[in-house]
């Protein structure tokens, strides 16, 4: 064990673990680790610990529990009433257990199955190409981000929630207020009018979308049932557009960094599907994931005792030698590429995962496909990354072709 590693650190290189994290590495499967505030907590560095631990019942995912670990200082007062409202309505899906999250999650399952994400692949081809078209029109150097891997995402998903298309900028400025602004009681009941309009009309006119799947299994006839599928679709949002949109242009410069990696990819384009899990293992954006014990248990010799905080520092369980061979390198080959957990594992696995899987690997194919040229316009050391809150983001990233 250690008390001199602190957890988390920054990394030095957007696709590369922090080097701090080292020796957390030499130590698996576990270790203890110490937050800003000096308390020991675990980190789990191994696969197959990972594995067992995610799925054991006496991890749990309640936030609410006043024992909860805090990667970070928080200050309550910050957060305003309607802030913590949705909150707390928020995470009875990502921050809940047993019933209360298994009964959230079940209504929201069939509008993210492959089957129908599959379904929805001449789609996100349409908007992909729609956004490179522009890219295009506007010409070179293009900041990749603004221009093309963060758009597209949020359109694909929006188009998924059923949110109509005219909306779509209203919907994400007010959503961003609602979370971060210092205006949430404005954009809270902004957004209960316009969700009981988009109900009404979603009754008159039903879509496909998931919002239109939810008020058909269950309807919305009150100020609750508005919040509840306010927070769903915030959630959904924020979780996802994200970390899909800094997997797209992360994805993009690291192949650009392995320029012989790139090119056994355009050269056989039937290796992406392997290549983007390749590149989520690889690149583990969410460099934590968060649980706290509510009982004792013993793994490896160990015992994590009730009340400690668990962090899963995905960077390393990826990197696991005795899963992957030669885990630092990218090997699009790699049989055991999709062995990660970038989505989690068990219970709380995201459910968004098949659709940020299908919206890289098609983002990334036409990338490849229609800007043969495509390369940095600055030095890949001159592009500033930001690796805040254990979550990897490019600032920018200037391209040309």
């Amino acid at each position: 064990m250690t008390d001199t590693v602190v957890f988390p650190q920054d990394r030095t290189c957007p696709y590369q673990p922090a080097p701090g994290y080292l020796p957390l590495a030499e130590q698996q499967p576990l270790a203890q680790v110490a937050l800003y505030d000096g308390r020991r907590v675990w980190a789990i560095t191994s696969r197959d610990a990972a594995r067992r631990l995610l799925v054991d019942p006496r991890i749990s995912s309640d936030r609410t529990n006043p024992a909860w670990p805090m990667m970070f200082p928080i200050i309550a007062a910050t957060v305003s009433d309607v802030q913590q409202k949705v909150m707390k309505i928020v995470t009875a899906l990502v921050g809940a257990d047993g019933p209360a999250h298994s009964t959230r999650r079940k209504m929201l399952i069939p509008s993210f199955t492959i089957r129908r994400i599959n379904t929805m692949r001449p789609m996100i081809q349409e908007i992909v190409d729609r956004q490179l078209d522009k890219m295009l029109e506007n010409g070179a150097p293009a900041d990749l981000i603004p221009a093309f891997a963060a758009p597209v995402p949020v359109t694909v998903l929006y188009r998924l929630m059923g949110i109509p298309d005219g909306d779509h900028e209203f919907f994400e400025k007010v959503s961003h207020r609602l979370a971060a602004g210092p205006n949430a009681n404005g954009a809270y009941d902004e957004l209960m009018a316009y969700m009981a309009k988009l109900i009404e009309e979603k009754r008159r006119n039903p879509g496909e979308g998931v919002l239109d799947d939810l008020v058909a299994e269950r309807g919305a006839t009150s100020d609750a049932d508005y919040e509840e599928l306010v927070s769903t679709l915030v959630l959904q949002v924020a979780g996802g557009h994200g970390t899909t949109g800094t997997a797209i242009s992360l994805g993009m410069f690291t192949l650009l960094q392995h320029p012989e990696r790139l090119a056994e990819l355009r050269a056989d384009p039937s290796l992406m599907p392997n290549a983007v899990e390749e590149l989520l293992r690889l690149l583990s954006i969410p460099d934590g994931i968060s649980r706290l014990a509510i009982d004792d248990i013993e793994i490896e010799g160990t015992t994590i005792h009730k009340g400690d905080g668990v962090f899963f520092i995905t960077s390393l369980i990826n990197r696991d030698e005795d899963i992957h061979e030669a885990p630092d390198s990218i090997a699009l080959h790699r049989t055991s590429a999709r062995d990660h957990v970038s989505f989690g594992f068990g219970a709380h696995t995201c459910l968004g995962q098949n659709l940020a899987r299908v919206t890289m690997e098609i983002a990334l194919a036409t990338l490849l496909e229609r800007l043969p040229g495509l390369r940095l316009a600055v030095a890949a050391e001159d592009i500033p990354f930001n690796p805040t809150a254990g979550f990897q983001v490019l600032n920018e990233l200037p391209v040309a072709w």
